[in-house]
């Protein structure tokens, strides 16, 4: 299918919706496979030293490959703030668009669409939505995005504004099957008027990605993980982050 065609198809699914930064955040990458489905697990669990204080979260999906070009997942989402237990706190429905063939061109592109319905109705709708974009420069694969978030029909008094948010990685392919690297994630504030330096969110570390290949065929279990420490005031002090997924 053409650029075109899959362009459109991303824009009909980018109606109105906001989201926060979880402490199981991960990177996107525009890649489809088509026909595949896994299921995908997700936690993560970030402290702040000042306030003495951990939070976590989790999140279970199941997601397919229903074309060449497009991957939709459903997940429900788990957080657990200090000090209480971990409930239900949303349910998320993300399509993935690949917009170029894969190694075709110098970056390989993609598009993210996302959808959150929290559990808390007075925080309205979720929307994320932006670019994917892949590379590779010698040995080193490269994977930048930005996202724009914005909350809908939200009950409160203060007004919806759409926030900029970025991830990148980038992971050098090791002779044991591992690949080892580094993931980022940021949090600008408002799109058009960022916000302070000091009210600004970024986190950074090292990461580890695995693929373990389970008999013929496509089954296998691919995960990374990542320890991530605040680059800003406004950041978690230290996060640790896991994704696994059972491919099939």
């Amino acid at each position: 299918m053409r650029i075109e065609a899959r362009l459109i198809a991303a824009a009909a699914l980018a109606l109105p919706a906001f989201a926060h930064a979880a402490a199981d955040e991960y990177v996107q990458v525009p890649t489809v496979e088509y026909g595949e489905r896994e299921i995908d697990f997700k936690y993560g669990t970030r402290r702040f030293d000042d306030a003495n204080e951990r939070e976590s979260a989790a999140s279970l999906g199941f997601g397919w490959g229903a074309t060449p070009w497009w991957f939709t997942e459903a997940y429900v989402k788990y957080h657990k703030e200090p000090g209480e237990r971990t409930r239900y706190d949303a349910f998320e429905w993300e399509n993935k668009f690949q917009l170029t063939e894969t190694n075709k061109y110098p970056v390989d592109l993609g598009m993210l669409v996302e959808f959150e319905v929290p559990r808390d109705r007075d925080e309205g709708y979720e929307l994320k939505l932006g670019p994917l974009m892949q590379f590779d420069t010698g040995a080193l694969r490269w994977n930048t995005n930005v996202f724009l978030e914005r909350s809908f029909r939200t009950r409160g008094d203060e007004a919806s504004v759409t926030e900029m948010k970025y991830q990148a990685q980038v992971s050098y392919h090791l002779a044991n099957g591992l690949d080892v690297g580094a993931q980022a994630f940021g949090d600008l504030g408002k799109w058009n008027d960022w916000a302070p330096r000091e009210e600004q969110s970024h986190r950074i570390g090292p990461a580890v990605f695995g693929k373990v290949k389970l008999g013929e065929g496509r089954q296998a279990i691919r995960w990374n993980a990542a320890w991530l420490f605040g680059a800003s005031d406004a950041a978690a002090d230290n996060a640790f982050r896991l994704q696994a997924e059972y491919e099939f």
